[in-house]
């Protein structure tokens, strides 16, 4: 080990833990390549960055966000790129290897099947057609984007000290990329609704097609049929194994790959709203974002500032993209959540028996188009893999005993699908129209946008591809032999926009917010329950001068609407049970905030979760209890309000209430004791930051990289959403990155980001917002100049090589 002196810090070199910060300054991971006198003199850090047209200057403030300065849009895309390799390297460098079925060759033969998973969902199409979709310059900012990933890999190579700990640990090298990694990987994205097809068809082999409706409640109201040729009972239980490992991330543990749980899209949204001026306290616009997805160490999304001769844009991204998604640009601001269009289908397919690479299609037979690709593995040779494909897409499975095949028809094979990378486009709208426009061609994910603009204005505009299918509701599985088609696409332009409501405000939750109009389209028809909607237009509504405090208030909002509908209901109940009277009493009393120290919290939840839902499923039907892990809770309520559907009568509703809030508090006893006046929610409840490669670390490196356990209020339901598993209560996803913005006041808005920024878990940034996010706080998101310089922390000059 040796130490220098770098500008006004001085930091250790190490080659397993990179660098690390010994005294206050600029000093800190992966600083610089070498130090001018002048740099030294002024406390800037240097780089070499190669294709850099002039020097870029970085400031970065001391909550970890990066202020990017440069003379050009080639610059500022390039040290962008440089810079996310800097702070994620990993974590891009494992998005890009696990989306390019790229990861045998580097950890071993476990990971050919997933690799081969992968590549069936790779974009294959007119690269030149893909770059159009997004805007005339994308297929440039993607390559400036690249190339200084690249530039920083070869900053690396004369640096091999500075290589991040995880490649050390794993033992391989980040590999360079290419501008079309960028748009190819598709598997990353949140699209829909293929999973909830298939668990449908399971439900209706077991109990018919109306019994799924206990799992999940259509909107608008809709009664779908088995399509006529398709057999829910003949469709393997395994069907979406492929699909699966094709679209989960990926764990290290013991030398092996696994995977981790299955994501659920139902868990998977977002909240954003955005107040007129006439509204707020200021008179200015008020924007809010919190996007949910699932947690990790670092986290999924990272705030950057890029700013240029006509490009000052702020917000977070996706580290492994080019540009802002969620944030302003000084004139507009923007926030989206998922707007959920169903924009898959399962297919399935008679196979000629004399040769299963041929399918029934019309009148005759239709052969698979068949794709060998070579998989490196490391320590073995080559692998080939087979690829099939239908004319509607990849196939997942095939069944030799029953001759049929499934393939997936999707919209992420279509062109301009690449998540988020449409936003290069709107980030620099100037205002609705140019902002609408660049919506008109987005793709994937599907979504709500929400946006304020300075001159006061404020909208909705969703956007997504959304097929047009022909005779049937994409709700099920249906054959493959021509009779069940899409017939193009909608554009955005015909999809519902909102431009200054009367009401002063707009808020979308992932609730079903078609207008009556448009809801004939077949665009989706499972949406997201609509409690945490109905709590932020609650809140909304009643505020006249809503500041951005509130709005930062409404994001951590605990307030659970369907513990609020169970609670009235348990209004006329009670007990001799000593026991299940106190339980009536603790909910009875309780405000219905989730806080992670109520300790009706920690009853309603295992309740409802564990008991409840699950006991409801049982009751109204039976033969499908094995296939529903758990009700719907907007048709659970429902139901409980008024039975008759799915429960004979009030008096077995009553009955299931009291017979799953016994067993209930008998397990919260279990759990936490026989003192409820003890009991937390946040002891049970809680959030857990893990590297995607901690299996594979020794004790000491767990600790280093995994952050957590924290105590945590809120559920599903309330505006701070919080999807737990129920084997142990730990959060799966949530809002890692919270946004606030006062529109025209710039300086003034607020931001948070869990864990912290980097991906270097020496440096004082990896963990530090946590516990800020935790507790409902957040820092300034410093925009101009002046306010950036008043919380820089440390400096560094990108100079071209």
């Amino acid at each position: 080990m040796r130490e220098v002196v770098v500008g006004i810090g001085r930091v250790r070199f190490s080659r397993r833990q990179g660098l690390v910060a010994t005294a206050a300054g600029i000093a800190g991971a992966g600083v610089m390549a070498s130090a001018t006198p002048d740099a030294e003199a002024t406390g800037d850090v240097n780089y070499r960055v190669r294709g850099l047209r002039a020097p870029v200057e970085l400031i970065e403030d001391r909550y970890g966000v990066p202020h990017l300065y440069a003379r050009n849009e080639d610059d500022v895309f390039l040290a962008q790129g440089f810079n996310a390799a800097r702070e994620r390297l990993f974590q891009i460098d494992l998005w890009r290897r696990r989306g390019l079925g790229q990861l045998a060759e580097v950890l071993g033969p476990d990971y050919v099947e997933q690799d081969r998973a992968t590549r069936l969902f790779l974009y294959r199409g007119d690269m030149d057609v893909e770059w159009a979709r997004y805007s005339e310059d994308s297929q440039r900012i993607a390559t400036q984007f690249t190339a200084g990933i690249n530039a920083y890999l070869d900053w690396l190579d004369e640096h091999p000290e500075q290589l991040p700990a995880e490649f050390g640990i794993l033992g391989y090298a980040p590999a360079r990329w290419e501008p079309a990694d960028v748009v190819r990987i598709r598997s990353h994205g949140l699209t829909r609704n293929l999973t909830s097809e298939v668990s449908r068809a399971k439900v209706a082999c077991a109990a018919g097609v109306d019994a799924d409706l206990v799992r999940q409640g259509l909107q608008p109201d809709r009664r779908t049929t088995v399509p006529e040729g398709f057999d829910p009972c003949a469709m393997p239980d395994d069907v979406l194994a492929v699909f699966d490992l094709a679209t989960q991330e990926v764990e290290f543990a013991d030398d092996k790959i696994r995977t981790k749980a299955v994501r659920d899209p139902a868990t998977e949204g977002s909240n954003n709203w955005v107040i007129s001026g006439q509204r707020t306290a200021t008179g200015r616009p008020v924007l809010a974002n919190d996007p949910h997805r699932a947690y990790s160490a670092p986290s999924l999304r990272y705030i950057a500032h890029l700013s240029t001769p006509g490009l000052d844009v702020i917000g977070a991204g996706e580290p492994a993209l080019p540009g802002i998604s969620i944030g302003h640009n000084g004139t507009i601001a923007f926030g989206l959540t998922i707007f959920p269009l169903d924009q898959e289908d399962l297919y399935v397919y008679q196979l000629d028996p004399a040769d299963r690479t041929r399918y029934r299609y019309q009148d005759g037979w239709e052969s698979m188009a068949i794709l060998r690709e070579q998989v490196h593995v490391l320590g073995e040779a080559d692998r080939t893999v087979e690829l099939a494909f239908t004319r509607h897409g990849p196939v997942i499975r095939v069944d030799e005993q029953r001759n049929l095949a499934y393939a997936v028809r999707t919209g992420w094979l279509e062109p301009g699908m690449s998540p988020y990378f449409g936003s290069v486009a709107y980030m620099r709208a100037r205002n609705f129209g140019e902002f609408t426009e660049s919506m008109r061609n987005w793709g994937a994910p599907t979504e709500n946008q929400v946006y304020a603009d300075v001159a006061g204005n404020i909208g909705w505009v969703p956007g997504g591809l959304a097929p047009k299918r022909l005779g049937y509701d994409g709700l099920l599985p249906v054959p493959g032999d021509g009779r069940y088609e899409w017939d193009g696409f909608y554009s955005g332009d015909d999809l519902p926009r909102q431009f200054n409501p009367e009401e002063g405000f707009i808020a979308t939750a992932n609730q079903f917010n078609l207008p009556p109009e448009y809801q004939d389209m077949g665009l989706g028809f499972e949406w997201t329950n609509p409690f945490r909607h109905q709590r932020a237009v609650e809140v909304l509504s009643q505020q006249r001068k809503h500041t951005v405090a509130d709005s930062a208030a409404l994001q951590n909002d605990q307030l659970s609407i369907p513990a609020r509908r169970l609670i009235a209901l348990l209004s006329n109940l009670d007990s001799g049970e000593s026991d299940l009277h106190r339980a009536l009493r603790l909910l009875r009393e309780w405000d219905a905030v989730e806080s992670a120290d109520s300790n009706a919290a920690v009853l309603f939840e295992v309740w409802l979760s564990k008991h409840l839902g699950p006991g409801f499923v049982r009751a109204a039907v039976p033969k499908a209890a094995e296939i529903i892990e758990d009700a719907d809770t907007l048709v659970l309520l429902g139901e409980l309000e008024k039975p008759g559907r799915w429960l004979p009568d009030a008096a077995a509703r009553d009955q299931l209430l009291l017979d799953t809030l016994r067993s209930a508090y008998a397990e919260v006893q279990e759990l936490l004791g026989r003192g409820e006046q003890n009991w937390k929610w946040g002891q049970l409840h809680h959030s857990f930051f893990q590297h995607p490669a901690s299996g594979a670390f020794n004790e000491v490196d767990r600790a280093r990289f995994d952050v957590g356990p924290l105590p945590r209020g809120g559920s599903p339901d309330t505006v701070n959403q919080s999807s737990y598993r129920t084997s142990d209560f730990r959060q799966t996803n949530g809002p890692s990155f919270r946004m606030v913005l006062d529109v025209g006041d710039w300086d003034s808005s607020v931001a948070v980001n869990t864990p912290g920024q980097t991906g270097n878990p020496d440096d004082p940034h990896y963990r530090d917002l946590a516990e800020s996010w935790r507790t409902g706080e957040y820092f300034p998101l410093a925009y101009t100049r002046a306010a950036v310089e008043r919380i820089a922390e440390r400096r560094m000059l990108l100079l071209p090589a």
